[in-house]
This record gives C-alpha cells, structure tokens and sequence, in this order.
C-alpha cells in the first residue's frame, strides 16, 4: 500500500521467511523479524536491522526517513507455562538512536480466539506441539486463566510504556502504538464457523488473505480520519477490528491525485 503512494520505497520483502531457514536480503528485504523467537530475543534483531539500515548500499542512514513495524508478545504467551518470568517489554528503546524513524507498535491480540481455530487436521494438531500452554489447558481452567491475565496484562503494559512519554524526546522519531488487533475476532463465515481460509496449514499463522486484512487494518490505524482531518487517528480514536473476517475499508489521505485515488478505495490487488 505503501509503494502505491511512493514507488521509491525500499525494503519491502519479496517473499515469505521459514522458520530456521537462512534467507537473502533480496528475499525478505528489510524484514528482519525471526519466525518464531520470543521477545527476549528481539534486541539482536533490532541491532541487525540497524546495522543492516547504515551499510545498505543507496540508504542515507541520517537523512532518510524509516518506518518500523513490530508485532511481538504470540510466542512468548504459547511458551508461558515453561517460563513463568513474565512477558518482555518490547525493548523499544534500542530503536532511540534510529534518526528519522517512525515505529508502528503493533498491539497484541487476545490469543484466546485461537483456541477455536482447530479443524481437527494434523496442521492444526502441530498447535499443541508450538503453542501448547494456549491450546492444552481445560477451558475455565487455573492454567488457562493465567495466561489469559497475562495477555490482557501485556496490552495494559505496552499502552502505559507508548504513553509515558519516554519516547517523546525528538521531533524525528515516535513510536505509535496501532491498536487494531486488540479486540478482534477470529474470523467466521456467514453460518458463524472459522473461516480456515485465513490461516495457514498450522492453524495459527495468517495466509496472504489474513494478512491482507491486517495491512489494511495496520494502514487505517497509521492514516488520520478523513472526517477529522489529523495526520493519525486521535488517541482513543483508532479504529479497532472486531472480526477479521469483516470487509475492512481502506482510508485514502486527504490530498492524492487522482491517479491514486481509485486504486487506493480498491485496495491492493
């Protein structure tokens, strides 16, 4: 979506990343994330993509302006019931020295949703084997309960961390929390049964039709209200997905050509 507005945008990844597998930056672009890490680890991977940023050939790491997306804390709750030392913040604060940069803090969703995305399949059976502490406890169970307090706790965390102000100390950099994911849903079709078409094999991670809608969503929360006419949605204004499977209407900056116009009301193809 993007690149629809400025066809000059770098870093984008051309291609999915598997977990364990090496990849080219040809192939993932500037997305650095590891497939299945845990919080705790996101520090490294924010160094290399800093180092990545100052010694890509064509970048001017001072002067050009950078936007980062994180979405973190899935994993670390799967993994809960092994480690109980608590969910990591998301160390943001290695990203403070990154010059003109803009850093989408993506909220958690509720992962208890995905405890009815199950088929019965062997994909989804792997569930138990990458996110056992969500999918085996008994519903109303003590186990269960805990993990639960400990994702609503993760959102109340990452709110008050993004609203304290400590990242208000440079007019280049921010960091913007998009809470599009907080409340939403999984995804059903009209008789009320998951729509297993938005996730992949295992049940759990998002197909390209997922994650289209979440690009939609994240793009909504970044753009301002076309009605209030600011730069982002007002705090407490940022429009928050119910269910993923709802039509999610793309918002259109308020002065575009109209070359782009119409293809951003469409949406990506």
């Amino acid at each position: 979506i993007l690149k629809l507005f400025n066809p000059d945008l770098v870093g984008g990844a051309k291609n999915k990343t598997r977990h364990k597998k090496p990849h080219t930056l040809n192939e993932t672009g500037f997305n650095l994330a590891v497939t299945g890490a845990n919080s705790y680890e996101f520090p490294a991977q924010a160094r290399n993509l800093i180092h990545t940023l100052k010694t890509y050939p064509g970048i001017n790491f001072a002067e050009d302006w950078k936007l980062v997306t994180i979405f973190i804390g899935a994993n670390d709750l799967c993994d809960y019931c092994k480690n109980k030392l608590g969910l990591w913040g998301p160390h943001t604060m290695v990203f403070r020295n990154l010059p003109r940069a803009i850093i989408n803090m993506v909220q958690l969703i509720h992962l208890e949703e995905l405890r009815v995305v199950n088929d019965g399949s062997f994909g989804c059976w792997l569930q138990r084997s990458f996110c056992s502490c969500l999918v085996k406890p008994a519903k109303n169970s003590t186990e269960l309960q805990e993990l639960l307090d400990q994702n609503n706790q993760f959102q109340v965390n990452l709110e008050y961390l993004i609203g304290s102000g400590r990242y208000d100390e440079k007019n280049d950099f921010a960091v913007v929390l998009q809470p599009f994911l907080k409340t939403a849903n999984a995804p059903r079709d009209e008789n009320g049964t998951i729509d297993y078409s938005y996730f992949t094999l295992d049940c759990f991670h998002f197909t390209v039709k997922g994650h289209e809608q979440l690009a939609k969503g994240l793009w909504n929360n970044m753009l301002h209200s076309v009605v209030t006419v600011i730069p982002f949605q007002p705090e407490g204004a940022k429009v928050e997905i119910q269910s993923l499977s709802n039509p999610i209407q793309l918002i259109c900056p308020p002065v575009v050509s109209l070359r782009l116009t119409p293809a951003c009301l469409k949406g990506p193809a």
